[in-house]
């Protein structure tokens, strides 16, 4: 086979993968439809990733291999809309439903000749909006080989911004699943797109991914969002398009337009017939109707079915479905007459505080839970509602006994709003609420970290977050303890283990209370569970047993200590070289350490004061886990000196002078103390200088910090 043959065979292998790929992605994000398996998936896409690094010249833009690019540069940049993204007005009763329906009656009826009038009803989505750019792919946008000429490619993602200009946020939009990066040519000409257009949408982030996403902001020491909708609108704007690869957004489109932004379909629901055919995400809770009477059905309906969607919507939106009835209509001085956005009014009612219990979560956090009495809101009883820490108690000024205004509202968690002030002769009695001592799962010390609002059990064995200590510790990038995943692991923790002894009498194996404990088992005990065959047991105690050689920075990591990620458990394996030189470092011995700050420090040194940790890292060192690691070689620099950067650089960014100090072994703050060696000041410093220079820090500028760089 001659050279160009054999490259040939290799292109039409990749282009068969991708649009296998794009085909099964379409199934599982945007029809919620998988037809293969996500190991079989995953198998299609290291096969392309393989390829296209054998081939690189191959590689496209539109790849799905390339969905993570890198980070945008500086601010997003501001960019104008084909047509304005205008808001809908609102109504939030029957009552004005039907007076708006009766105002579009009115003003169609005066219009000759006017088409029958219907509306198109939507679940209305409460995200954020976005315009998404299609077209063909420039020489500048092609990563290593060229794109087909005949299909569209995702161009250009800008947010709504001020309804004129938005900001392109393309980088971070390309990595939502459910975003097309291009559009074959087949699916142009079967949705009727022309090769360039437009789809206006919303991205917002489904529950499951919202709550995941606050566990690990709680496991992080910050607060948690307050709904879905900041918690996309935040993620759109970060400048880490991994993360927001993490966090798992959707897109839902409802506007196809042409590049100028003029309606490409003559009807609503036609345009979304078209957009679901080109492989976009389309709200299926949608309805053509006629009249008040089908238009209040279908609000009822979406009322009763908000709380099981798996997203948060926030009412209906009703358009008029013809779009030259919508351009005759026209619009008010900030919103379209033919369409209009019914919000759901808060369910809410007023009950009893009967108790405040504790739970607590998988990152030993104690959360404060309100025990009701039962009180019918929204279709649902209520008899729980968080308080999420000691801080809201008191910015409630709540007692147990005291009478409540609960709102089930955007929220799918009740929330007490406020206390309703007693009556003097009520005779209920009312207490304070004070948070226990000790962990009311494993009776270990309950400790509170100043400048913080959480409570937490710092035992890392605590059976309430022993479950998802044991998935965190057996992660691939942690222990790689593959085959230990959530059904396995549930059935270590639910199911107790049998083995024969060897006279053949069945005798009970070490439980699992433990992550040591996984040390222990053996292949009588996994021969106990449901669907572990010999062949199974055997490989998952081979990965237990090559776990054992992994590195101290990745058991570091395992043990699930707060704020301690990948990064910072390599800086203090390098740091301290051993298990046992870490668990005695002092807090100030701890902070030296580039990266670690005084949180950080803390709760390095909260978890090793904890006797029940103690315990369990004697257990793994029994195991023969690695405790021990080559100690970073000390700079002649610029090693233990702290620095902090303030003001314009000229000769390098401060990204690179930030790197260039943590090479010769200087750590960066961010805020300056008596503890900063030096302030690095460029062009237009300000508070940071001023207290740098009232303190007695020593102030470089960019010069002073080369010099340093150089000498040392």
């Amino acid at each position: 086979m001659s050279w160009s043959e054999a490259t040939a065979k290799v292109e039409s292998r990749i282009d068969d993968l991708r649009e296998r790929i794009r085909h099964h992605e379409y199934c599982y994000y945007a029809l919620d439809a998988p037809e293969i398996s996500d190991a079989a998936f995953d198998a299609l896409m290291r096969e392309l990733k393989a390829l296209e690094m054998e081939h690189p010249e191959l590689v496209t833009a539109d790849s799905p291999t390339q969905r993570v690019g890198g980070k945008p540069e500086g601010s997003f940049a501001k960019v104008a809309h084909s047509r304005p993204m205008l808001s809908l007005d609102n109504v939030n009763s029957e009552e004005e439903l039907r007076d708006w329906v009766r105002k579009v009656e009115e003003l169609t009826a005066k219009l000759p000749n006017a088409p029958a009038l219907r509306y198109v009803c939507e679940y209305k989505l409460d995200g954020m909006s976005m315009a998404l750019s299609y077209g063909s792919e420039s020489a500048s946008q092609r990563v290593g080989g060229s794109a087909k000429a005949s299909s569209a490619h995702l161009l250009r993602a800008l947010t709504r911004g001020d309804g004129t200009t938005g900001e392109d946020v393309t980088s971070n939009v390309r990595t939502i699943r459910s975003v097309p990066l291009s559009i074959s040519a087949a699916k142009l000409k079967t949705a009727k797109l022309p090769a360039e257009f437009e789809v206006r949408g919303e991205v917002v982030m489904p529950l499951a991914a919202f709550l995941k996403w606050n566990e690990e902001r709680e496991a992080a020491g910050l607060a948690p969002a307050a709904n879905p909708r900041n918690g996309a609108a935040g993620t759109i704007r970060t400048k880490e398009p991994n993360v927001v690869a993490q966090r798992r957004l959707d897109f839902y489109a409802y506007f196809a337009l042409t590049a100028s932004g003029e309606n490409l379909f003559p009807e609503q629901d036609e345009a979304l017939d078209a957009l679901a055919a080109a492989g976009f995400r389309v709200n299926p809770k949608r309805k053509t109707v006629s009249g008040i009477d089908e238009l209040l059905a279908f609000i009822a309906q979406a009322d009763k079915e908000r709380a099981d969607l798996g997203y948060e919507i926030d009412g209906v939106v009703v358009k008029v479905d013809s779009v030259a009835l919508q351009q005759r209509l026209g619009y008010t001085g900030r919103a379209p007459r033919w369409a209009v956005a019914y919000k759901f009014t808060a369910r809410s009612g007023i009950t009893r505080v009967d108790d405040i219990r504790v739970q607590v979560g998988r990152t030993g956090k104690l959360t404060p839970v309100a025990v009701l009495v039962p009180v019918f809101i929204g279709g649902t009883t209520v008899s729980r509602a968080t308080l999420h820490n000691a801080d809201e108690i008191a910015r409630l000024g709540l007692r147990i006994g005291d009478e409540v205004l609960v709102e089930r509202g955007g929220d799918v968690i009740p929330k007490i709003v406020e206390v309703i002030p007693a009556q003097k002769d009520d005779g209920v009695e009312r207490r304070e609420f004070a948070f226990p001592e000790q962990c009311p799962e494993c009776g270990s010390a309950v400790k509170r970290t100043e400048g913080e609002a959480d409570y937490r059990c710092v035992n890392i064995d605590c059976p309430a977050r022993l479950r998802e200590s044991l998935l965190h510790f057996s992660a691939r990038n942690v222990m790689n303890i593959d085959g230990l995943g959530e059904a396995l692991v549930a059935q270590l923790l639910e199911r107790p283990l049998i083995k024969d002894s060897s006279g053949g009498e069945a005798v009970e194996c070490h439980p699992v209370h433990s992550i040591a404990d996984l040390y222990l088992l053996d292949e009588a005990a996994l021969l106990s569970l449901e669907r572990i065959g010999k062949k199974t047991a055997y490989s998952l105690l081979a990965e237990i047993e090559a776990s054992k050689k992994a590195s101290l920075s990745r058991l570091l990591f395992g043990l699930g200590i707060r704020f301690i990620g990948e990064r910072t458990a390599q800086l203090l394996a390098e740091e301290f070289g051993s298990m046992d030189a870490l668990i005695a470092a002092s807090t100030e011995e701890l902070e030296r350490v580039n990266e670690v700050g005084p949180r950080v420090a803390a709760a390095v040194r909260e978890f090793f004061d904890e006797v029940r940790n103690l315990e369990l890292i004697e257990r793994l060192r029994a195991a023969g886990l690695t405790f021990t690691a080559e100690k970073r070689k000390k700079s002649s620099q610029l090693e233990g000196l702290t620095f902090v950067l303030t003001g314009t650089l000229e000769g390098m960014t401060r990204e690179e002078a930030k790197a260039k100090i943590e090479a010769a072994g200087g750590k960066i703050t961010g805020s300056v103390s008596k503890k900063t060696d030096y302030v690095v000041a460029g062009a237009e410093a300000g508070s940071k200088l001023e207290k740098a220079q009232s303190l007695g820090v020593k102030v470089v500028d960019e010069t002073g910090l080369v010099d340093l760089l150089a000498s040392g």
